[in-house]
């Protein structure tokens, strides 16, 4: 058993080096799907770097060979002529190539970068957005009418014309999709599939959500609309299946520019844009390039030394594995993805803490306390405690959580006559939870949360050694695409959880 062990570590480290894993900076709150209506996560514009060369803009042409559907995030590659398009510039600092990258095109370093270095710039005439489209005064005009809880809407509806016009500007960008049926997200999958292989890791009910919604904005807006404007679009040729599509094109390749920091309180987020080139970068947990916004490009400039032949990463976010795969259609091989977290749900903690009252007046007691924890906005019925490697992500509400409910009934009263307010000294040593906090919790504390990770482990298909023989090299390889993907994002999950355990015994 130790052999076989040893051989799915060797196994695991093998796929980490193949994706540059490192270590992870601090987490932003994590990216939504459609259902909450933001896009793929993108740095906030900072002071101006120092470059050491301008390659100048992206021409058209680059965009031939920008494809996307020939990366890791979602689409099988299709046959091309194979030879590297080379960034325009007196001295080309990068180039487009499939050799060399994680999966299908990447960008690669043709020389060596110092941090701070300008890659391309992509001038902002050059993306497809709801207001430069072809359709852009009608969207305008008809702004309230289409709005919805995405946002995404008027984006959708420019792709949908855009995609369906043989003579629209972004047709070169267009092409290089033959079809959108080789889109690997999860809401693609049976769900039959699905299921199996994603029970208890939140995205199938995530998937159930955005396919929910889809639905109803296709039918409640889009149809609306389009028949309120024959002469543009038809029914027939932009049907449902079309936009469902276009919706996980949005969701994995739209850039979201994010607001300055005065104006975050009083305007809502910035409608999504397809941003060419741009969109060629893999992702990695920690990258070594990002985009910066200004007023008329875009500009990838690099974050880290790159060596020559290196492949250069974005970032979508400090996203978790589930995220990956729910909403890119790929997942980062484990200890790969340094941002990968597993949820607790937080029904879970309560029906661990129900399962230890020895009685009637100890059930309503947990009864009352998670009502009380409800005001306080601490936890919700659909809610979750986010797990990190390092730390719990939702350290106030897990903190508070555990120690509400294993207050007695003395305890409870008098917490919540203080409407559940603390010293602030208590209130900062409970709300901490670090590895090294949570190993310190109160014996009862520990209880709960080690019954509460042991029902987590309950809802899944398999057990952490089951997946530990599927990543042995000679097995791993047997299995499809979504197997592979699927595993690491159980794998990933419940090593947290396992070391959860660990850590609480």
């Amino acid at each position: 058993m130790l052999r076989e062990k040893q051989e799915a570590q060797s196994r695991l480290q093998e796929l980490a080096r193949q994706t540059h894993g490192r270590s992870a900076p601090s987490r932003p709150p994590a990216p939504r799907s459609p259902v909450t209506g933001c896009s793929r996560r993108c740095p906030s514009p900072g002071p101006a770097r120092r470059t050491r060369s301008a390659l100048g803009s992206v021409s058209p042409q680059l965009w031939a060979l920008a494809a996307p559907s020939e990366r890791h995030r979602g689409a099988a590659p299709r046959p091309h002529s194979g030879h590297t398009a080379v960034l325009s510039g007196s001295v080309p600092q990068v180039s487009i190539s499939r050799r060399g990258t994680v999966s299908g095109y990447g960008l690669l370093a043709a020389a060596d970068l110092e941090p701070g270095e300008l890659l391309f710039n992509v001038p902002r005439s050059a993306m497809l957005s709801q207001h430069n489209c072809g359709i852009g005064d009608l969207l305008s005009h008809a702004h309230e009418s289409l709005q919805s809880q995405s946002g995404w809407v008027p984006l959708l509806l420019a792709l949908m014309h855009e995609f369906t016009t043989s003579s629209s500007r972004w047709r070169p960008y267009f092409d290089l999709w033959q079809d959108f049926g080789s889109l690997e997200h999860p809401m693609f999958w049976p769900e039959e599939e699905r299921t199996r292989l994603l029970q208890g890791t939140g995205i199938p009910e995530a998937v159930a959500k955005d396919l929910a919604n889809i639905q109803l904005e296709y039918s409640s807006i889009i149809l609306p609309f389009m028949k309120s404007h024959p002469d543009v679009f038809d029914p027939k040729l932009h049907t449902l299946e079309l936009y469902k599509q276009l919706v996980a094109f949005v969701m994995a390749y739209s850039f979201q520019e994010p607001l300055e920091e005065e104006d975050e309180d009083e305007k809502g987020p910035n409608p999504p844009m397809m941003v060419p080139v741009a969109d060629i970068l893999n992702h990695v947990a920690n990258h070594n390039a990002s985009l910066e916004y200004a007023p008329k490009c875009l500009r990838m400039v690099t974050t880290q030394p790159i060596s020559k032949g290196q492949e250069i990463f974005n970032t979508y976010g400090q996203m978790a594995n589930w995220q990956l795969l729910h909403m890119y259609g790929f997942a980062e091989p484990y200890p790969g993805n340094t941002n990968d977290t597993a949820d607790i749900q937080m029904v879970t903690v309560r029906k661990a803490a129900m399962q230890r009252a020895k009685s009637k007046a100890q059930q309503q007691l947990v009864a009352e306390q998670w009502d009380f924890l409800c005001q306080l906005e601490m936890v919700g019925e659909e809610g979750a405690f986010v797990l990190g490697w390092d730390e719990v992500l939702t350290e106030e509400e897990l903190s508070v959580t555990l120690k509400v409910l294993c207050m007695s009934e003395e305890e409870f009263k008098e917490y919540k006559e203080q409407d559940g307010w603390e010293d602030d000294s208590e209130e900062e040593e409970n709300s901490t939870l670090s590895n090294a906090a949570l190993s310190k919790l109160k014996a009862p504390c520990k209880m709960l949360l080690y019954d509460s990770v042991l029902l987590t482990l309950e809802s899944y298909r398999s057990d952490l050694r089951a997946e530990e023989d599927l990543l042995n090299k000679e097995v791993y390889e047997k299995l499809s695409r979504r197997e592979q993907q699927a595993l690491h994002v159980r794998y990933g999950q419940k090593r947290i959880l396992h070391q959860l355990l660990q850590l609480v015994q």
